[in-house]
């Protein structure tokens, strides 16, 4: 008795995915670390200084966090309400915040109480920073103001009431210890120069604007609000370079790496997107639980940290490169005594030995092996497969054709099982690989149950499904052949056009050639 030959399974192409050097950088993150924190995180900020401890802003507490701790080292909660915007110095031992009530609020590191408090916002503060020359602080907030303090005297410097709506975003220059940005649910973003008493430019973004940056050079700003992300240049007086769509719900953050070469941004819908900032083209994302509000990269890239509506802080820290480069040396070895003897082609006097390959049958296979038809079908039914694997459901489909069982296998159904076949049949029918099998057993399956038309809703609703989608497929077929008749008739068009240009070239090189001797 012959051998069993287990069933083909016709294999299809896939596109691979494009394996870039970004994608093996930003891949290059262990699995994340989840903190748990009071509320949404509003806020994240590393310390500019070593080592690169990072504050987190949710409720109404600011936890100070290590770089691989998961409790805080120190957490400021000296507030009534909700604090916003905790941000640090440019020397990393100051730490000013907004807050709920109305004050800017200004933290020793190595305290727990405020150094200063400052009182002049009639609503709540949602932006904070400090200016390039570290002795003073802007801030901007509900009541539509940004104002600019001085540290040593607690005083008020300069307000500024130009935005019509609530201020939420704020960056300083690091060029300029005078300039200032601030962004506004009023669609705009305004510069401001504290030795001026109003802004110096204005720039509308289209949108409610959630964050701003300033690249280190002082030369570009980036504006995000919607589903915009916007690239202006300051030195030619806000003109838009560019404008990137590439989030599906409303942008909340941005971040720079250390570089300055990569561009990150952070979206309701889930995704934080990274671009080349030559290119401005998407070369990496990263897909979170839920919605993100804040994102922060360490200064020197080592650490990504998002913080997500649900109060959840995602950490990744990436991997030590040195343990990569031993991993690999001690791979090597390994591999080449595996494909050793690979290449080798037996010579004519060599005895060669077969080793018996034992064939592992799937469940399918051996059922059909052993001629039970209707048993192999339901093997290939199961949702697992039909849904990642449907290639596997019509090869052996098609098996049972060939053998002359598939109208057995089809048949003596229940209403659950017919459902399912109908269901499989209606979304794939329409695959043009799948489509001269599914047709055949769509034709078996309506002769079949035909009989029982009207018996069963849930069976009635899966043919009338099906009927849909043949038509449907019926008029794309149609309109295919309609346009490629009209290609048919532009080809011929073209073809004839260019015949006649030869034959127009070959008439006029006889007579300039008839013309050239009777002149000699």
């Amino acid at each position: 008795m012959a051998a069993y030959k287990p069933v083909v399974v016709q294999a299809c192409p896939k596109l691979g995915e494009r394996i870039t050097q970004d994608t093996l950088y930003w891949r290059g993150y262990k699995t994340p670390v989840q903190i748990k924190e009071f509320g949404a995180v509003n806020k994240i900020d590393f310390s500019p200084v070593p080592p690169y401890n990072y504050a987190v802003t949710a409720s109404s507490r600011i936890h100070i966090y290590g770089r691989y701790s998961q409790e805080p080292i120190k957490t400021f909660s000296r507030f009534r309400d909700a604090a916003y915007c905790a941000t640090y110095r440019e020397d990393g031992r100051l730490l000013a915040a907004g807050s709920e009530e109305g004050s800017v609020r200004l933290f020793d590191i190595s305290g727990k109480a405020p150094l200063r408090q400052f009182e002049g916002h009639a609503k709540p503060v949602h932006v904070v920073g400090f200016l390039s020359d570290k002795y003073r602080i802007f801030s901007g907030g509900d009541d539509y103001s940004s104002n600019l303090w001085d540290i040593p005297s607690s005083t008020e410097i300069v307000s500024y009431s130009e935005h019509t709506d609530y201020v939420r975003c704020g960056c300083a220059s690091k060029v300029n210890a005078d300039v200032f940005i601030t962004g506004s649910y009023d669609h705009t973003v305004k510069l401001f120069d504290a030795r001026t008493k109003s802004s110096v430019m204005t720039i509308e973004h289209g949108h409610p604007v959630e964050s701003v940056l300033l690249f280190p050079s002082g030369g570009l700003l980036v504006s995000a609000g919607g589903r915009y992300v916007k690239v202006w240049d300051v030195l030619k007086g806000g003109q838009l370079l560019v404008s990137l769509k590439n989030h599906h719900k409303t942008v909340t953050c941005l971040c720079l790496n250390s570089s300055g070469q990569r561009l990150l941004s952070g979206s309701l819908d889930r995704h934080v997107k990274i671009y080349s900032t030559t290119s401005y083209k998407v070369v990496h994302s990263f897909n979170y639980a839920t919605s993100i509000l804040s994102l922060a990269l360490s200064p020197e890239d080592e650490t990504i940290v998002v913080g997500m509506t649900n109060g959840v802080l995602n950490v990744k820290h990436r991997k030590p490169e040195e343990k990569n480069e031993k991993s690999q040396k001690k791979r090597q070895p390994a591999y080449r005594t595996y494909v050793k003897g690979r290449s080798y082609m037996p010579k004519q006097e060599d005895f060669c030995v077969s080793k018996p390959v034992k064939r592992v049958l799937r469940k399918y296979d051996k059922l059909l092996r052993s001629f039970q038809s209707s048993k192999a079908l339901d093997a290939v039914l199961e949702p697992p497969i039909m849904l990642h694997t449907p290639e596997v459901t019509v090869a052996v489909m098609q098996e049972l054709h060939r053998r002359g069982t598939l109208r057995s296998a089809l048949a003596g159904r229940d209403e659950k099982q017919v459902n399912l076949l109908l269901t499989f049949v209606a979304r794939r029918v329409i695959e043009p690989r799948f489509t001269p099998v599914l047709v055949t057993v769509a034709d078996m399956i309506t002769d079949i149950y035909q009989p029982v038309v009207g018996q069963s809703a849930v069976v009635d609703k899966q043919f009338l499904k099906l009927k849909e989608a043949i038509g449907k497929e019926i008029d794309y077929q149609e309109e295919l052949l309609e346009v490629l008749g009209m290609m048919d008739t532009l080809f011929a068009t073209f073809t004839k056009k260019r015949d006649t240009c030869l034959e127009e070239n070959k008439s006029n090189g006889l007579t300039e050639i008839i013309e050239t001797n009777r002149n000699y």
